[in-house]
């Protein structure tokens, strides 16, 4: 349940069309709603502002739909991350109105739309080494815009061609935020960090060969980046770097909320 919804319940209480027994009914699944296989916690948009978002990898389809279908009851919006595009499809045959984007993996029940940012708002500006790193930098991407944040994409500027990526100096310093997106040794974060006064987010992928060690490479690389004001979230996570992006344009930006 989302502030709104709490303000326009006790507002029915108030003027008497809604009985008071009813209103205890709906509030009894706060602050989680506890369903055996998993315990929702529907208090996070009164708390933070943010809706509960599912992780789905490893869930099955039964267990994703009932997550959904009773979430769906408390918010406006909703979002299913590392959603594979045979549990999308499922899940959609249960659950039509859910959308789906493979690139990102990430499925979304949306009942109100977030009004669009206008092209002067801060932005987070999703920067990625290669192609091969597109899947995790989407997913970064559209969890921020979901949210509401505006966001501005760099693709394929990795420090193999570095000429690529200081060709976008004025997206670079006109950012809030950035998230730098990248596997192999991953030195994009460490040559963005050195170049920008925001802050920026290393988030490293499990992109590249042997030595890589499905991202720990990268990982280690960003976390001793010697470049300042670098912050770095688990290999492949996306979504975490997307939301922690969010958070700090909310700072700037206090309408940029979702709840």
């Amino acid at each position: 349940m989302d502030t709104e919804k709490l303000r326009q319940l006790l507002l029915e209480v108030k003027t008497g069309q809604v009985e008071v027994d009813l209103a205890v009914d709906r509030l009894r699944r706060l602050p989680y709603d506890d369903l055996d296989y998993a315990r929702l916690d529907t208090h996070r948009a009164l708390r933070q502002g943010l809706p509960e978002v599912v992780f789905c990898q490893n869930k099955t389809v039964e267990q994703v739909v009932g997550i959904l279908s009773r979430l769906w009851e408390h918010h406006d919006r909703i979002m299913g991350t590392r959603v594979s595009s045979e549990m999308a499809a499922a899940v959609q045959a249960q659950l039509p109105q859910a959308g789906y984007n493979p690139d990102s993996r990430l499925l979304t029940l949306i009942r109100t739309e977030l009004p669009p940012q206008p092209p002067e708002a801060p932005y987070v500006l999703v920067a990625s080494a290669g192609t091969s790193d597109h899947m995790v930098a989407e997913e970064a991407a559209q969890t921020a815009e979901f949210l509401g944040s505006r966001v501005v994409r760099l693709r394929d500027v990795g420090v193999a061609g570095i000429h690529r990526l200081l060709n976008e100096r004025e997206k670079l310093d006109q950012a809030d935020v950035i998230i730098s997106v990248a596997g192999m040794e991953g030195a994009l974060t460490s040559v963005i960090g050195g170049l920008v006064s925001c802050p920026v987010i290393g988030l490293p992928t499990s992109v590249g060969y042997g030595a890589s060690f499905n991202g720990l490479a990268a990982l280690l690389a960003m976390l001793n980046s010697c470049a300042s004001g670098v912050t770095v979230v688990n290999i492949d996570n996306g979504f975490g770097a997307g939301l922690y992006a969010h958070l700090i344009l909310r700072r700037i930006q206090p309408d940029n909320v979702e709840g």
